[in-house]
């Protein structure tokens, strides 16, 4: 990977960016997607350094790189710590080695536990997922892995069930039944335990998927679920900001060699920029990633993000059935889905929005 032209080109779809959009603080850099833990500390202090350059940085910035628990990667938390990065996150995906396989990780559960250890000694914030609801996997081996991970981890877990996306292997692998993945009673027993473990060893789900200590929240990923702006650089990222005063999706190019040749022509990458003045649009959009919060949607939020209250967009007598089957709450402030409702989420949204 040639590093200097990489961060020559990263810094110039930034500064594509920038030129648009008002110097207001940024609160949070992730650098995430693929294997950003491939980069040099230099080539990431560069990066950050070019935010800077463009922008005032907020005194608590929050500032993450996701990176892999290989012992190769490893050799270069410290260096990551002194360009500037806060928050450490590892892919660790399992604490078995044949889970490890089955998913086609490169690392074993020894490098993934020293990686942990190497990152605890270093960053004050660390944080790293697991995948569950694997295929034969028991309620107890999961207690069980969980346990251990709450004793490793810092103050945040990213805990997912396994997806079975269409078109990929996996979904091949099912249809042929070379495995079996958990059927919904099982999948909500695990889910159900989940809470309850993470709840009481003091990491609640503020997510869905997303375990912390109070404080140790992701600020990042907060604001992708709060509906706030951000830019997306690079191959295959997204962004969502205020442009002339209409919200606006970007879209960066997704093959990297693609992405880098237009960068290098044009200045930017963008594969696609749309505007999302239709109020309702933006509602679906609001509605879909709040509620995926424990906290819910902040009705002030969505006012201000989208033009009109909430309730102009929502089926009030669908929406007084789930409240009295226990799917959904309301107070004055928020509306929010319970633990009950978070569960069937991508089903919930259609049933309380009003038909257009």
């Amino acid at each position: 990977m040639d590093q200097a032209r990489w961060s020559k080109a990263l810094l110039a779809e930034l500064d594509y960016f920038a030129r648009s959009h008002p110097k207001i603080p940024v609160t949070s850099i992730f650098f995430g997607g693929g294997t950003p833990s491939l980069m040099s500390p230099d080539t990431v202090a560069r990066l950050i350094e070019g935010v800077r350059s463009h922008f005032p940085l907020s005194k608590d910035i929050e500032i993450t790189l996701e990176a892999n628990p290989t012992s190769v990667e490893a050799t270069s938390f410290e260096g990551y710590r002194q360009a500037g990065v806060t928050r450490l996150s590892m892919g660790i995906q399992s604490l078995r080695d044949e889970a490890l396989r089955f998913l086609g990780r490169e690392h074993s559960v020894s490098e993934a536990l020293a990686a942990i250890e190497t990152a605890r000694t270093i960053f004050e914030n660390i944080s790293f997922d697991l995948i569950y609801a694997l295929p034969e996997q028991t309620v107890s081996e999961w207690q069980q892995d969980l346990t251990k991970a709450l004793n490793l981890a810092g103050d945040h877990l990213s805990l997912y069930q396994l997806t079975i996306e269409p078109n990929t292997g996996f979904a091949g692998a099912v249809r042929r039944g070379e495995f079996l993945i958990p059927g919904d009673e099982k999948s909500e027993a695990l889910f159900e335990i989940t809470q309850t473990i993470c709840e009481a060893a003091g990491r609640p789900a503020y997510e869905v998927s997303n375990h912390a200590r109070p404080g140790f929240e992701s600020r990042h990923n907060l604001t992708y679920w709060r509906y706030g702006e951000y830019l997306g650089v690079g191959p295959g990222a997204h962004g969502r900001f205020d442009l002339a005063g209409v919200r606006t999706a970007s879209q960066q190019l997704k093959r990297p060699e693609t992405w880098l040749k237009n960068v290098e022509e044009k200045g930017h990458g963008t594969e696609a920029q749309e505007a999302l003045p239709d109020p309702r649009d933006r509602a679906e959009e609001l509605l879909l990633m709040g509620l995926r919060l424990t906290e819910g949607v902040w009705f002030k939020n969505f006012e201000h993000s989208v033009g009109s209250p909430v309730r102009a967009f929502l089926d009030h007598d669908r929406l007084q059935m789930l409240t009295e089957n226990g799917m959904i709450e309301i107070d004055e402030e928020h509306i929010r889905a319970t633990k009950r409702g978070r569960l069937v989420l991508n089903s919930l949204l259609p049933e309380i929005l009003a038909a257009s």
